[in-house]
């Protein structure tokens, strides 16, 4: 019966039995302290674990930068950085995009167009017969 109780209610057994316990007994001091000896004890292991990534990261993020120095490599966010001043400088005082050459844009409507590629591939299947034709003399 026990099991099917701490089934339907999941994990609020638990707490239903802390409230019970504490409306009939006062908190042990003792068992306070330890609780808080304990809590100080993770916060501190957590600031070591924290430190010790941070060292980690500083020698790799010191090994990184010496092999960039070393092979002439630029960072991601300053290439990046570099890329977008480079836009910037190219578009200052536009309000439109670059235009396209007109017959670039007749080519790319043709291509996306259903008639377009249709043609495309007959005209390209012509020229192959008449290429392989030239060649054949009927007597």
């Amino acid at each position: 019966m026990d099991f099917i109780v701490k089934q339907a209610l999941g994990g609020a057994t638990k707490d239903l039995n802390k409230m019970m316990d504490k409306g009939s007994e006062e908190a042990d001091p003792k068992q306070l302290e330890a609780e808080k000896e304990h809590l100080e004890a993770m916060e501190e292991q957590e600031a070591e674990r924290k430190e010790k990534h941070r060292k980690f990261e500083e020698s790799r993020e010191k090994e990184r930068q010496r092999i960039r120095n070393k092979y002439g490599l630029k960072r991601k966010d300053e290439l990046e950085a570099e890329e977008k001043a480079k836009r910037e400088e190219e578009t200052e005082g536009r309000l439109t995009r670059d235009k396209k050459p007109s017959m670039e844009l007749q080519e790319e409507e043709e291509e996306e167009s259903m008639l377009g590629q249709a043609e495309k591939t007959f005209n390209e299947l012509q020229q192959k017969v008449t290429n392989a034709t030239e060649g054949c003399v009927i007597s």
